[in-house]
């Protein structure tokens, strides 16, 4: 199917030709659906944490920022905010009779009607130079407000990155969701004197997130006492995949080159490994609060960091005291790794039981050297997020894993049954050690699951098409990481997924 011309294409963009062929098979064949067990619940899966444990875990962790433990934070924030705006964009594209009706209607009366609640109103006003009376709109002026909200002759909101809107407002100041991920790490990504934090951003939006640093940045480290040390990446070319027609055959555009997509944001985990920090933070760019409401958010991240420190040791322990027992006296060392096996991630004893004791050091070995996330879930509220699961592994055994509804098979009663068990969600709330116990950094890529990735169907200029997104960054590409659950609360999910969120308390001021 590959012409020269293709080979050449890919070449240019670092995809081997085997990957491609291994995409267009899968286009073929499709993902299989994730095999559910059971939902993880609090005490079965999800660790509930007493205040006493609370500070215990805490302590932990700033003792181990003080004698020089490393982090950063990461924060996926590619891509424009268009989805954010989608009510507003369907308002401005609707005929004037349309639009006078639907100004009388949710969400467009309200929004309307706290305009001036929204962190960009003096930038709106500026372009508009007049004051905006929400008491006293047209639907003509509704639309005028509008248009200068999204369009380029205004604020260009519907370009631009989530990361880069006004979101809140604190006395005379306004934050976007870049400072207010900076504030945040300075209270638990530091070490009291540098702060460091990595965005992932489109290569269209480097400098505007670089100028919007230059703005905000030094009153932040001023404040706080530190330096941040801030880096930018972008998703990698060689992470997109082809996209193909309705009948599985190669996408041509118009000058017969071959159509490759962004594949999502499980394409980051090579972002994520490349990065060298011991311990590192996942968290949306969305989910940002106002700094008066950091203090909780703090208390849980270091408790989630804390968490998963006590689980490394007590893995490292295990792994570095079977390097060096003798082999007469290793029983208890076994016995120890199996304990820990079949008590935090449910294996069955008898797995092990058939085992001499040489494959029962190997196989304690494969499970536990791998890298550890601890995820925070919260009670689920209707929120959209991946659930946690036990999922049925190709060995027999378990693992903790964060599932998507659409990887649950929707004809399959028992498995929806179980979906509809769930108690809790993802609010992609993650704590992430990426070493061994020999201080070696693990090759993240060689932990992801390349059967747990998806289809979805597009369209090019006006061209159907099927498009394969990687498996998630935190489902898929993290299926084969030492994985932990813990119960966070749900003040420390704030996200913004449309502009009427902005309007919630949690991001108003004080």
């Amino acid at each position: 199917m590959l012409t020269k011309n293709d080979l050449d294409q890919l070449k240019s963009k670092a995809i081997p030709q085997e990957l491609i062929e291994k995409q267009l098979q899968q286009f073929q064949t499709g993902f299989a659906y994730s095999p559910l067990q059971k939902a993880a619940t609090v005490g079965d899966g999800i660790i509930s944490t007493t205040t006493e444990e609370e500070n215990t875990f805490i302590e932990q962790y700033n003792a181990a920022v003080k004698e020089g433990l490393d982090t950063i934070k990461f924060v996926p924030a590619s891509g424009a905010a268009t989805r954010m705006f989608k009510a507003l964009f369907e308002f401005i594209q609707s005929d004037k009779n349309k639009q006078a009706e639907l100004i009388k209607e949710k969400p467009y009366s309200d929004f309307i009607a706290r305009i001036k609640d929204f962190a960009f109103i003096d930038d709106l006003e500026a372009l508009l130079k007049k004051d905006i009376n929400p008491n006293n709109i047209s639907a003509d002026e509704a639309r005028l407000i509008i248009e200068k909200i999204l369009l380029p002759d205004g604020l260009n909101y519907g370009k631009l990155p989530k990361g880069l809107l006004r979101f809140h407002k604190q006395a005379q100041a306004v934050f976007t969701p870049v400072e207010e991920h900076l504030k945040e790490a300075a209270q638990y990504a530091s070490n009291g004197t540098e702060g460091k934090v990595h965005f992932t951003v489109s290569p269209e939006h480097h400098d505007l997130f670089k100028n919007q640093l230059k703005l905000g940045r030094q009153a932040i480290e001023q404040q706080n006492g530190i330096s941040f040390k801030v880096d930018f990446s972008f998703q990698k070319q060689s992470t997109d995949t082809i996209a193909v027609n309705p009948d599985n055959t190669p996408f041509r555009q118009e000058d017969d080159s071959l159509l490759f997509r962004p594949a999502g944001h499980g394409a980051l985990i090579e972002n994520l490994n490349d990065l060298q920090a011991e311990l590192i933070f996942v968290k949306n760019i969305d989910n940002v609060i106002p700094e008066y409401l950091l203090p909780e958010t703090v208390k849980y991240k270091k408790l989630l960091a804390g968490i998963l420190l006590d689980k490394k040791e007590k893995v490292f322990e295990i792994l570095n005291e079977l390097d060096s027992t003798a082999s007469g006296t290793i029983e208890n060392t076994i016995n120890k790794g199996v304990d820990f096996l079949c008590t935090e991630l449910q294996m069955d004893q008898a797995i092990f039981d058939a085992l001499s004791n040489d494959e029962k050091v190997a196989l304690i070995k494969d499970k536990l050297n791998r890298p550890v996330r601890i995820c925070g879930m919260v009670k689920n509220e209707g929120e959209p997020g991946g659930g946690p699961f036990w999922v049925k592994q190709a060995d027999g055994s378990s693992s903790l894993q964060i599932v998507e509804g659409a990887q649950i098979d929707p004809n399959d009663a028992e498995q929806q049954s179980i979906l509809k068990s769930s108690t809790h969600f993802n609010p992609v709330d993650l704590v992430c050690y990426t070493k061994d116990y020999k201080g070696n950094k693990f090759d993240l890529r060689q932990f992801v699951d390349p059967d747990t990735g998806f289809i979805s169907e597009k369209t090019q200029n006006g061209r159907a098409l099927k498009a394969l997104e990687l498996p998630g960054l935190w489902n898929g590409a993290m299926a084969h990481w030492l994985t932990f659950f813990v119960e966070v609360p749900v003040s420390t999910f704030n996200p913004v997924k449309t502009v009427m969120d902005l309007l919630r308390p949690q991001h108003q001021p004080e």
